[in-house]
């Protein structure tokens, strides 16, 4: 086994790893931080394999653009950020459509390509630049006009629930019904008329 083959299965094992914690995880800050490594991973894989072009936009635009924008989200709209209970019916329901979804997809993969190499020829990355930022330029912007909006959008949200406050828990002890005072009858008191009466000269 050479040298690639050994990084490529640490790349795998780390990778995976993550991916599964991704799932399980029952904290959403969590999740996102395995997101992260896994992500680092899929970055890793392209490093072995090569291709440092692909290897840099992954770790940029993943990692340093959506993940960062999923953990603005949570902070800043204030979502439950701590431990989800999951119904266990579900739990199952979703780990045996992962494992029916996996299956499929590497029964179709082999299928379709099986032992067949493919030949590979050498790509420049300035030649990658100006077909991404030449050609695709158009899709590029409106990749980042929608985060910018999804952002404008978290603020928002958080700012609209920031007068919104959980509403104060009295005392039960306080909270009590406290005597109404009897009305004094002042027709008897010295020194007091009722307003009704009229004074006489």
């Amino acid at each position: 086994m050479t040298l690639p083959d050994l990084l490529m299965l640490a790349v795998l094992v780390l990778g995976g790893a993550s991916a599964v914690l991704v799932v399980v995880a029952r904290n959403v800050v969590h999740a996102a931080l395995y997101l992260v490594v896994a992500l680092l991973a899929v970055a890793g894989t392209f490093l072995v394999i090569g291709a440092e072009f692909l290897a840099w936009t992954q770790v940029l635009i993943y990692v340093g653009a959506v993940v960062v924008l999923i953990l603005f989200g949570l902070m800043l709209t204030r979502a439950p950020i701590g431990p989800i209970e999951a119904d266990s019916d579900n739990r199952r329901l979703a780990l045996a459509t992962s494992v029916v979804l996996f299956v499929f997809l590497a029964t179709m993969i082999f299928r379709a390509f099986g032992r067949t190499e493919l030949p590979l020829s050498v790509t420049r990355t300035a030649a990658l630049g100006e077909v991404l930022y030449v050609h695709w330029a158009f899709p590029f912007m409106s990749l980042g006009f929608f985060l910018t909006v999804a952002l404008v959008g978290a603020i928002i949200l958080a700012r609209k629930e920031e007068g919104e406050g959980p509403e104060p828990q009295l005392d039960p002890e306080m909270a009590t019904e406290r005597p109404t005072p009897a009305p004094t009858d002042t027709s008897t008191t010295p020194g007091v008329t009722k307003p009704s009466e009229e004074i006489t000269a």
